[in-house]
């Protein structure tokens, strides 16, 4: 599992020599490869608006039938080719990707420590690299002690910086605030610019998406802060993580701007419908008075009744 990503950033070190580069170039390299996903859930989502006003309807006329509800709406779903669950899918992939990164970075990180001669002499990798005694250095895990990578990492007398622009990536931005105030601050501008970058990338969703009727104002709003809340934490992770979430953010924003020109540009785009067909069921909603009791809960309780339809429907 780490081994794969190992290897990437293995590769791309090698081309570039610069440990910042090479993680920027896998953030980079993800992204692309989860883009046609996230582009596919984006026109997933927006269809799903799109129907709100015929599961409006649905839930309405079958609100004391469950299960022909259920079918139903599978069916509304299979008419217009739409997965229900198919937004869910990147929001999903993320805490995998990050569970990832984090073990390949603190693997390439990884410490040895050899306390006294007996020790070293006992491992081949004290001895075949000259590990002074008593002192920490890397052991990196997950990759080829024949690549560059590996080979920069562990010189003869061993290392324990990952050095990138002047910045040590195996170690987290909290480890030099409390130790040094002044450098401390330079690791903290990175942690600054992730979280103003992940706020620039919600206020750009929350410019183009009016709420839908399956989120409230407030879930929303809290959506729209999260990601900062999550940038904040990484002060306390490695400094190498920071910068493959920088590059993913830089990214995303440039996804955005795509993805509002493909589903926004224009009265009759998909997003322009989407929007159209959310006002309607939210009116149709106000007027009935208990449609909101049938879809409250926000989208990941939408999802799982969505889910859940699908398996009764089979």
């Amino acid at each position: 599992m780490f081994e794969g990503p190992a290897w990437l950033v293995s590769q791309f070190y090698a081309l570039t020599h610069n440990y910042a580069v090479a993680i920027a170039l896998v953030a980079f390299t993800v992204m692309v490869l989860v883009t046609p996903l996230t582009l596919k859930s984006t026109k997933g989502m927006l269809e799903m608006q799109r129907l709100q006003p015929e599961m409006k309807k649905l839930q309405a006329e079958y609100k004391n039938d469950r299960q022909k509800l259920n079918e139903e709406m599978m069916k509304l779903y299979q008419e217009h080719k739409v997965n229900p669950l198919a937004s869910c899918l990147p929001l999903l992939l993320q805490m995998p990707i990050f569970f990832i990164m984090y073990r390949v970075l603190h693997g390439l990180s990884r410490a040895a420590f050899f306390a006294d001669e007996a020790a070293c002499k006992a491992s081949e990798f004290c001895t075949t690299n000259s590990i002074p005694i008593g002192k920490a250095v890397f052991n990196p895990d997950h990759i080829s002690k024949t690549s560059e990578l590996y080979r920069s990492l562990v010189p003869k007398g061993g290392k324990n910086e990952m050095l990138s622009f002047g910045l040590d990536l195996a170690k987290s931005p909290a480890h030099f605030i409390s130790s040094s105030f002044g450098k401390g601050m330079i690791y903290a501008a990175l942690v600054v610019v992730l979280g103003v970058l992940y706020f620039v990338q919600q206020k750009m969703v929350a410019s183009r998406a009016a709420v839908s009727p399956t989120m409230s104002a407030g879930q929303a709003k809290l959506m729209q802060y999260l990601p900062v809340v999550f940038a904040v934490f990484q002060i306390f992770f490695l400094t190498g993580l920071v910068i493959y979430y920088i590059t993913q953010a830089l990214f995303r924003i440039g996804q955005n701007v795509y993805i509002t020109k493909r589903f926004y540009g224009g009265e009759e785009s998909l997003g322009h419908q989407a929007h159209a067909a959310g006002e309607r069921a939210r009116e149709e909603a106000k007027k009935s008075g208990g449609a909101a009791a049938v879809t409250g809960g926000g989208m990941f309780a939408q999802a799982k009744r969505d889910a859940q339809a699908k398996r009764e429907a089979l």
